[in-house]
C-alpha cells in the first residue's frame, strides 16, 4: 500500500522573511526528546531570535523555545536550550562556508512533521537594509491595489 502523507506545518518563521533575503532551502531532522515532540505537536513552538550555529563540525539550532510539556515526567529540558540538527557532512560543511565566507546566515523558515518525524526546513538568509524593507513594503502595496482592481 503506498500512501502519499502531506507534511503537517506546525509553525512557520514569518520574522525570517520579513528580516532576510532567503535562498537555498535545505530540510533537517532536529533531535528531541518525547516530551518536547508532544509540545511540538501542540504547537507550542516559538522563533523568536533563533538562527543555525556551526560548531565542530555540526549544526545547532540556538534559541528556539518549545515550551515543557505539562504532563511530561521527571526532569523537565531547558526550552531554549540549543537543539542538534540531523544533517549530512557535505550540507553542513556547505553551509558553515557560506556563513563564515558570504556572511550569511542560516535561519528556520518551518517545522513540520514528515511520515511522524519532527523536520525544520532551514534556509540561507542575507540581512535586507533598511531601503529593501521599504521596496518590499511598495511592492506587497502595488500588487494589492492591482488585485483590487481587477
Amino acid at each position: 500500500m503506498n500512501r502519499k502523507i502531506a507534511d503537517a506545518t506546525v509553525a512557520v518563521n514569518k520574522k525570517a522573511r520579513h528580516l532576510y533575503e532567503l535562498s537555498e532551502f535545505l530540510e533537517a531532522g532536529i533531535a528531541l526528546t518525547g516530551p518536547e515532540v508532544k509540545s511540538v505537536r501542540a504547537g507550542k513552538v516559538n522563533f523568536v531570535d533563533s538562527y543555525v550555529d556551526f560548531r565542530q563540525g555540526e549544526a545547532w539550532l540556538v534559541s528556539l523555545h518549545i515550551a515543557p510539556y505539562a504532563n511530561a515526567g521527571g526532569v523537565p529540558r531547558q526550552p531554549d536550550c540549543p537543539r542538534k540538527l540531523l544533517l549530512h557532512e557535505r550540507e553542513i560543511a556547505g553551509y558553515a562556508g557560506a556563513v563564515a565566507q558570504k556572511g550569511l546566515t542560516v535561519v528556520p523558515v518551518r517545522i513540520y512533521f514528515t511520515r511522524g518525524k519532527v523536520k525544520v526546513e532551514i534556509a540561507l538568509g542575507r540581512g535586507k537594509k533598511l531601503h529593501d524593507h521599504r521596496e518590499s513594503l511598495k511592492r506587497r502595496a502595488a500588487e494589492r491595489d492591482m488585485a483590487r482592481e481587477m
